[in-house]
């Protein structure tokens, strides 16, 4: 069984520079486990590393897909797993990096997802709640899957409509509950460190990244996906681009779609933090805070390493 280090925590908490660092002196390689690093071209609004940051240290799973192709959380099961192997064949330390909770949780409980391909019956069960939604609201098809699977219902938000259908695929596709997707023996021996800070702060640093995001250059970037036909696309509903769609539409100014952008990703902070301390097993740490030191970090991971 390989040893595995993830570093999870919700987003703007220096997940990035702990990872860096760790893997320099760990000898290791990074995975990204984030479901919008994948698209080439959407740089800025994802956080994406550079080059230069990533100081000589391999990173996988970046950059692997175009802006028009869907990807799931079985193709990145599938993929980790196999970047995990050949990093540990390598004798280098495997690190999966990212605030994806789903995405983490396929690769820490092995989680059985055959029925996570996309096939022709997808995509017409997804058409068919799209329309419904588009009909009758988001609340509509969310009170269907409360009734089907409510535990489901209770971690997905009312209006994660996109979320919302693809549960109830999985429900209609394999018969089970979404909640209950089926736990395998692990493959992988994780160690996960969590990075948080105080909510007052962690908000605090959300707003200033976005602010960064939009002076770096995010409204062109998503200009670019927009023009590109990103309304229609998985990649189109990623944070920091889906809230600019309506200003380019004409429907609200820039201010109100970046007071979006914050106000998403404050949500999105919050629940990337119930995800990671209900379903899996972590160590957490406060960097920002100060209540921590990457010293402490390191030998703990030293001392798992060692056993």
């Amino acid at each position: 069984m390989v040893k595995v280090v993830g570093i999870v925590g919700p987003t703007a908490v220096g997940k990035t520079a702990l990872s860096i660092q760790l893997a320099k002196q760990l000898n290791g390689e990074i995975i990204s486990g984030d479901s919008m690093q994948v698209y080439r071209g959407l740089d800025i609004g994802t956080a994406k590393i550079t080059p230069s940051e990533m100081a000589g240290v391999s990173h996988h799973l970046i950059n692997v897909r175009n802006v028009d192709e869907r990807f799931s959380v079985a193709d990145f099961q599938q993929l980790a797993n196999q970047e995990i192997q050949e990093i540990s064949c390598r004798h280098h330390l495997p690190m999966v990096v990212g605030g994806t909770g789903f995405y983490l949780q396929s690769l820490t409980q092995n989680l059985t997802l055959g029925a996570d391909h996309f096939d022709e019956q997808s995509a017409k069960i997804r058409q068919k709640w799209q329309q419904i939604a588009e009909q009758q609201g988001g609340q509509f098809v969310w009170n269907h899957l409360n009734k089907l699977d409510p535990v489901a219902a209770g971690q997905i938000p009312v209006a994660n409509v996109r979320r919302v259908i693809r549960a109830l695929e999985v429900i209609q596709k394999t018969g089970h509950p979404f909640s209950q997707q089926e736990q395998r023996p692990a493959l992988n021996d994780f160690y996960l460190i969590g990075l948080n800070t105080d909510r007052q702060k962690l908000y605090q640093r959300i707003n200033q990244r976005v602010d960064e995001m939009v002076t770096q250059g995010l409204v062109a970037e998503a200009r670019s996906l927009y023009q590109a036909g990103g309304k229609n696309y998985q990649s189109g509903k990623g944070i920091g681009y889906r809230e600019l769609f309506p200003y380019f539409d004409g429907e609200i100014s820039l201010a109100q779609a970046i007071d979006k952008i914050k106000l998403d990703s404050r949500h999105y902070a919050k629940r990337q933090l119930t995800w990671f301390r209900n379903k899996m097993t972590v160590h957490w740490f406060d960097l920002v805070g100060g209540q921590n030191t990457i010293t402490e970090i390191k030998q703990q991971v030293a001392e798992w390493l060692a056993h």
